[in-house]
């Protein structure tokens, strides 16, 4: 089983990614189970949300403990929470970069990606950063090899198609923007 921690402050969208990536592997054939942990109930506090992957079906229901993978979509949460408490030795981590913050580095052997994430979402959008979490599961499935370019598009494309054509390739450019971003660092 792999699991992934994805920390975001509460209306940034982490359900959201989180079942993006969920049914991205879904298609693939595996068993996923997406969901999220609040903390305080109110717009801009901590929150998680997680995925699990298996090739048989989920029945762990606990959070996330020892991920295999991160996803930290707001970086100032970096500031004041060890984002990276029980984070595998070989797990890799993906973090929406900050503008004049230093991001922290894990104890271990973990890899860390560190994506312009609100910057290639403005360049898209022409100065929003609304796609940033699309931004950020493209550099997480170009970082882990766990799925393909392709596997990311259909579950965008599932999850935005009834917001028209326009919205689906905008976040199918933003995932594709953060895939290249990841594999030209790596290269």
């Amino acid at each position: 089983m792999k699991e992934i921690r994805i920390h975001a402050r509460a209306g940034q969208g982490a359900i959201t990614t989180a079942g993006i990536l969920g049914y991205a592997y879904f298609m693939k054939g595996q068993y996923p189970y997406a969901f999220p942990h609040f903390g305080a109930a109110r717009m801009g506090a901590p929150m998680n949300a997680f995925v699990r992957i298996d090739d048989k079906p989920v029945r762990l229901r606990s959070q996330v403990y020892n991920p295999d993978y991160l996803v930290v979509v707001d970086a100032t949460l970096m500031r004041g929470f060890d984002c990276y408490v029980g984070f595998k030795d070989d797990g890799v981590a993906i973090v929406n970069e900050r503008e004049g913050m230093e991001i922290p580095k894990p104890k271990g052997k973990q890899k860390v990606y560190v994506v312009p994430g609100n910057t290639i979402s403005m360049d898209i959008t022409g100065g929003k950063t609304l796609l940033v979490n699309t931004v950020l599961l493209g550099a997480y499935a170009a970082a882990t090899g766990q799925l393909g370019l392709d596997d990311l598009t259909k579950a965008i494309q599932e999850r935005f198609g009834d917001k028209g054509e326009k919205i689906v390739a905008m976040n199918v450019d933003a995932a594709k923007k953060g895939f290249d971003f990841v594999k030209s660092a790596k290269n």
